[in-house]
């Protein structure tokens, strides 16, 4: 199904930059995760009557009532700002994935990793509400590069390594779910010098250390892709796309097999972004967490997610089967958010958490691979890019709808229903065929 062109050091630089790339993204995506309550604080005393942010905050206040209106209002706020960088990624994953699949996985991972540079530059600098919307939206399209990531994984192995690959980048997830959360956490209490009493659009906030550091992250990456990343596609794969005429932005798969799984792996982002953006604020409620507490959750699910890729997916998944692997993760990240919707102590909590990182560690690997796997060789970067952007549209849709959950009905039902979706993802995992040696074939 993959090809390995490239010469076994080559293929090694090549799958490092490629970790490194996941890594960054995922740094990008979870950094802003602790400090969502800390930054309407900021941004909404300096912003001018009738602006966007006050408007949305009005909106906000018009949906909720009572003495938490004000902690419901950043529910909401959180859930709203995660959306808007996973739906920029939804349509934009399968974009540069069908673009990989015609001009090589190189070229477009050095476009995406410039632009990721680019929208941290603007974040550091986001003195205004609406430049560090427009550094989000900018970061949303160039994440879509994590399919052209896991498509040159794809190139890069044979299936019987296929999910040995695929959990070295779910490690990257992990480690970038650490990192990021922590960045944001701890790193906005370090003081760059900040004016508290500036409203100017660009100048300097309490989250531009972090900020920075993300960016000279990306930095060192456009470097490494720039030195170290060979062409991981086959000229001849290049060359039948291009001659097949087909739209760059096409959402979906036409490949039965890889439809299935989309389904399973919608509803396992859907209901498990739903979770991750409300995290933090359940974490405030029961257990009165600050901003460093929320960093060493954070830290504490990403060594978990990690160390479930690193060790135990790479080393089992191929053996006992992806398909049940990916059964055996939703299981347990269903039984999680059942032991965090009743959680009122730490022990309780944790053990909730520590479900999810073994879940999530061992469904997301497997699913991609069972994708991969499912998928012709000369259209893994269409297919992979189909996967990641319904898992996108789960990660934008997630949010709101936990959000929003969690605003009418409290935190125990928005858990136990997120609970309930897991459960029907698994059932459907269940009836997913396993990979065969054959090549995929569309449907007509």
């Amino acid at each position: 199904m993959g090809t390995t062109s490239p010469s076994a050091p080559s293929s090694k630089h090549a799958i490092g930059v490629v970790w490194l790339t996941v890594f960054i993204d995922l740094v990008g995506f979870s950094v802003i995760f602790p400090i969502f309550p800390a930054m309407l604080d900021w941004y909404l005393p300096r912003e001018e009557s009738g602006s966007m942010l006050h408007t949305l905050i009005g909106i906000f206040k018009g949906l909720t009532h009572g003495d938490n209106q004000q902690f419901l209002v950043a529910v909401l706020f959180g859930g709203l700002l995660g959306s808007l960088y996973s739906v920029l990624q939804f349509f934009s994953s399968p974009f540069w994935g069908r673009l990989s699949d015609h001009h090589g996985r190189r070229k477009i991972l050095l476009i995406t990793t410039t632009g990721t540079a680019v929208a941290y530059a603007l974040w550091i600098f986001s003195g205004s509400f609406w430049v560090l919307v427009i550094s989000r939206v900018l970061g949303g399209i160039m994440a879509g590069n994590l399919a052209v990531a896991t498509a040159s994984v794809a190139d890069l192995t044979d299936s019987s390594k296929r999910s040995k690959g695929m959990a070295l980048i779910g490690v990257a997830f992990g480690l970038g779910f650490i990192l990021g959360p922590a960045l944001g956490g701890l790193g906005s209490l370090v003081d760059l010098g900040v004016n508290p009493q500036s409203t100017a659009a660009f100048g300097l906030t309490p989250f531009s250390f972090p900020a920075l550091l993300a960016f000279l992250m990306a930095l060192f990456n456009i470097v490494w892709v720039w030195r170290a990343f060979p062409e991981t596609l086959d000229a001849t794969h290049m060359e039948e796309n291009r001659k097949k005429p087909s739209p760059l932005l096409r959402l979906g798969s036409k490949i039965p097999d890889v439809r299935r799984a989309l389904k399973v792996y919608f509803l396992f982002i859907f209901a498990f972004a739903g979770m991750e953006f409300t995290l933090t604020f359940l974490a405030l409620e029961r257990l009165l967490y600050e901003p460093h507490n929320m960093a060493l959750l954070f830290l504490f699910i990403g060594l978990v997610l990690s160390l479930t890729q690193g060790f135990v997916v790479r080393r089992y998944a191929h053996r006992f089967g992806e398909r049940n692997f990916t059964t055996l993760g939703l299981l347990s990240a269903c039984l999680s958010l059942i032991c965090l919707s009743i959680s009122q102590s730490t022990g309780l909590f944790y053990t909730g958490l520590a479900l999810l990182g073994f879940g999530v560690g061992c469904a997301s690997p497997s699913l991609s691979a069972l994708v991969s796997l499912y998928s012709p060789a000369n259209r893994q970067g269409s297919e992979l890019g189909a996967f990641r952007s319904i898992g996108s549209m789960g990660r934008a849709l997630g949010p709101l709808y936990g959000a929003g959950l969690y605003w009418w009905m409290g935190s125990q039902v928005a858990y136990l229903t997120s609970a309930i979706l897991l459960f029907v993802a698994v059932l459907f995992s269940i009836l997913l065929p396993n990979p065969t040696q054959e090549p995929a074939t569309e449907k007509k």
